[in-house]
This record gives C-alpha cells, structure tokens and sequence, in this order.
C-alpha cells in the first residue's frame, strides 16, 4: 500500500471514527424518524436522500481495511453486489467471508473450515438490501456531521443488541465505513477506498459450496 493511500486512510479514520461509547449512547437515546422533532426534519431528509442514491448502486467493489475489536488491522479486496451479496478476501491471512444472499460463510482455507450464519440474522442484512430501509423497526439514529452523516440501524426483536452504523460522506452520499456492534458488544469496523461501482460482479464470487461443505469435500 502506497504512502499516499496509507495517508488518506489515516486521515479518513481520524475524520470517520467514533467512540464505541458514543455511537452505543446514540443508538440508545435516538428517536425513531417518525417521532423526530421537527428541528430534525433535515437529517431525516439528508437520510432519505442516501437510501435513495444507495439504491442506485448495485455493485461496488474496492479495498478495505478494518480493524477487529482488540484493534488489529487487516486489510484486502471486498466485492458488494445487493441485495444480500458480499465477498472479503484478505491479503494477509486464510480468511475469505462470502455472503450469497442466503447465508454468510466464513472459511479458513487454511484449515479448511466453513461456519455458515443465516444474513437475515445479522445486521449486515440492512446493507445489502436493495436499499436502506429507514423504517422505525430499522433506524436509531441519523447524525448529520459537515463531513459525515451518521446512520445506526438495528431492530432487536430481529438482531437482538446487535447493530450496524454506517458512515456516509456528507457531500457525495458515498458510503465510508460501517461497524457492527455485534451481541457480545464488541465492534468490527471496515473501512473502504478505491471504491468502484457500476460493474456486474460474476455470480461465482459469491458462491457457498454447501454439498462439498456437508461432504468435507471443499479442499483448501
């Protein structure tokens, strides 16, 4: 990775990231979009106005970095195709995750290991939508930053305390970053860049062999 590209990354966590806390005493306290006051109209409105320009974006694809609740980076290639599908491909490491739309498949093709997870249990599901849905069983709270806008989302009878905050850049609607607050209350983070849209992605990326899974037959 580039000095350039490491110094934009630094940069955009400095900007991008919040204190756990924070985001927990946010996500807490907010109100749903329907009871908003009205003096919060504009960030329901800036948050209508990213769903929409998210819905147009059916593929994405780019590198990420992120960064494990003991605070150990990695980084790799991701691959977005909504609704439901995602691939992450690290550099350094026998991990790949693999959603198919499904389920969300977690291999170590080192030790050849599959753990499978319904998507529609986890917060990630939100999104890989087709589209953000701001409901009030999905939202907790919009922020609007100058530089960044603030979307936490969860619905606990569905995720528990699970939960997911997206990051979005205030000027382009492009999407940043996201946490997942997971049940245990530890939080991975991903951040994104050289981010590319527009490309079909092949249908193989987002592949599970679930018979060679049931059969151990999936190799390494």
């Amino acid at each position: 990775m580039s000095k350039t590209v490491l110094h934009q990354i630094k940069r955009l966590r400095q900007r991008l990231l919040r204190p756990a806390a924070a985001l927990a005493l946010a996500a807490a306290t907010a109100l749903p979009l329907s009871s908003l006051p009205a003096a919060a109209a504009t960030d329901a409105q800036t948050a209508q106005q990213i769903a929409d320009h998210f819905a147009q974006i059916q593929a994405m694809y780019g590198d990420f970095i992120q960064f494990d609740p003991g605070g150990r980076q990695s980084e790799g290639k991701f691959y977005i195709e909504r609704p439901g599908k995602v691939r992450f491909d690290y550099a350094s490491s026998p991990l790949r995750v693999i959603a198919d739309g499904s389920n969300v498949a977690i291999n170590n093709k080192q030790l050849n290991t599959w753990d499978l997870y319904p998507l529609s249990k986890t917060p990630m599901k939100l999104l890989l939508d087709r589209h953000i849905d701001l409901s009030s069983a999905n939202i907790q709270s919009v922020k609007v930053d100058p530089d960044v806008v603030t979307i936490v989302m969860g619905d606990h009878s569905v995720f528990g305390s699970s939960r997911i905050t997206m990051l979005f850049d205030a000027h382009t609607y492009d999407l940043k970053q996201w946490t997942i607050h997971d049940q245990q209350g530890k939080d991975t983070t991903v951040m994104i860049y050289n981010v590319k849209t527009g490309s079909k992605i092949a249908d193989s990326a987002f592949k599970i062999p679930y018979t060679a899974i049931s059969q151990g037959q999936t190799g390494n």
